[in-house]
This record gives C-alpha cells, structure tokens and sequence, in this order.
C-alpha cells in the first residue's frame, strides 16, 4: 500500500492510490459500460437515455445501483483491492451500498460542491467513497474537485447550484478562505474520499474527450443507520446486512461572520436557504 496513505486521509480527507487497476482491466471496464449504455435504459436511469438531445448528459446519462443487476460492477465493487484501502483508512471492514458510473462525454457539465454524506445519512460515522477513473482526469475534462481538511466538518445546508454549470440544483456555500483544488488523475488510480468532505467537478470543456468514472460508496461497518435509498447493503464478501433506515433530520451548519472570522452556525433542516441569507 502507498507510504503515508492513511497519514494523506487523515490530514486532507482524500487520497489518491495510483495504479490500483491495470491498463486491461481500465479499458475492459470501459468497454463494459458503453456497450451497456449503448443498449438502452436500466434501472435507475434518470430520465432514460435521449441519443438525439443537445445535452451530452441525456445522451450518456450516468448509471446508479449497477451492482443490483450487473455483475461486473458488483464483483468491482467487493475488489479485494478496494476493500483493503477502505478498512485500513475505517478501521473496520465497510459496507458496501452503491454503484454509479458518469460517463461524462465533452460539453457535460459539471457537479457542484456538496458533500456525499448529505445524501446517504450514515449514523454515526460517515460514508466513503472509492471513485475509480476510466480515463486520464484533468481539468479541461471535467476532473474532481476538493476543498482539502473540510471532512472535519458537520454537513453543511445545501443552497441552490448554478445549473448552467452542475447537472445537479444544490451546492454548499465555502466562506472565503476556503477553495476547491483539482485533482489529477491517471486512468486506473482510486481516488478515496470522506463523506463529509467537499467535493465537485469542473464542467467538460474538451473538444472529444470522456472522464468517465465508476464510484462505489460505502459506509463504515460499525454505522447503525443509512438512507432507504442505499439498503440492501452488502458485506465485503458479498452477503447481505441490513441495519435501520435514518431519516433527513438531522442539523446542518451555516457560515456566519464572527469578528472577521467564518463561523459555523448548526440549524434544523427546516430553516430554508432563502431564511438563512435573510
């Protein structure tokens, strides 16, 4: 395992591991996955695929829960290589609850900030990602996005996205002295990441060029709690757990200006965006 690997999780709440799959087993993967696409729809598929719209993410949308009914992606999610990283970086074996795979043609745009746990609801702990790329990941392709040393924080309340930008409508808002960076990424390296941590991508601005990526989210094997969404969930040898539902309840932090300073604010959910920036 690469030197200093939980020390970099720790400290940034992400860490790359290079090399994890080979050349063969990126290009077959690949390969897998567009000619699923080109197929048609599964389940999951937000809005189907749409091959004659102007927007290249209704003609390549991205796939969720593949592992429910594709085995590829289900023996890729189990990988002994992954579920090794995650339980040295958990310090215990993770469950396993969910596939996706974005696809990500040129002209997509990208996600805005937000933070994963926000969705799945791990109690208590968090969730984890392993986010595989496909292809080389750059800026001009759409590469992910960190705010480094935010998995530190509470889950923050979402405020509405720039949708010329983010195929998705919320983001979280960062006070001033805290910024995004890229991270580059070479097809075959796993890209590990907190579930409170911010994180996003660039829009695709390439003339030709995919960042297609395959992401398994897990949460930590001790949680008591996760989003119906994300159940049934697995155990690393592929059996079956099951553990409470959590609802949406729970407080969210705001930013607010202490002498100077940005502060955290927690809130009910309740309070809408529009009441907080009153």
């Amino acid at each position: 395992m690469e030197p200093d690997f939980l020390e970099t999780y720790e400290r940034e709440g992400y860490v790359v591991a290079h090399g994890v799959f080979s050349s063969q087993e990126v290009e077959a993967l690949r390969e897998h996955y567009m000619a699923l696409r080109a197929a048609g729809s599964y389940p999951g598929d937000f809005d189907g695929v749409d091959i004659t719209s102007a927007d290249p993410l209704k003609r390549f949308p991205r796939m969720i829960h593949m592992h429910r009914w594709d085995d590829v992606s289900l023996k890729w999610l189990l990988d002994g290589r992954i579920a090794e990283r995650l339980t040295t970086l958990l310090g215990v074996e993770p469950f396993a609850v969910q596939t996706m795979l974005y696809f990500k043609p040129a002209g997509a745009r990208g996600q805005a900030l937000h933070q994963d746990n926000f969705y799945l609801r791990v109690q208590p702990g968090t969730c984890m990602a392993a986010w595989l790329a496909l292809d080389d990941c750059d800026e001009e392709n759409g590469c992910m996005q960190v705010v480094t040393g935010t998995h530190k924080l509470p889950l923050l309340c979402p405020t509405k996205a720039d949708t010329s930008r983010s195929f998705t409508d919320v983001t979280v808002p960062l006070p001033k002295n805290l910024s995004p960076s890229p991270v580059y990424m070479k097809a075959g390296d796993v890209l590990f990441f907190n579930g409170s941590l911010v994180h996003g991508s660039y829009p695709n601005t390439s003339q030709d060029r995919f960042r297609r990526s395959l992401i398994g989210h897990y949460i930590v094997g001790d949680a008591q709690k996760v989003g119906e969404f994300y159940q049934p969930m697995l155990r690393m040898d592929g059996s079956i757990v099951e553990i409470e539902v959590s609802d949406g309840g729970a407080p969210c932090g705001i930013w607010r200006d202490i002498d100077g300073s940005p502060s955290l604010e927690m809130v009910q959910p309740a309070l809408t965006a529009a009441a907080i920036h009153e």
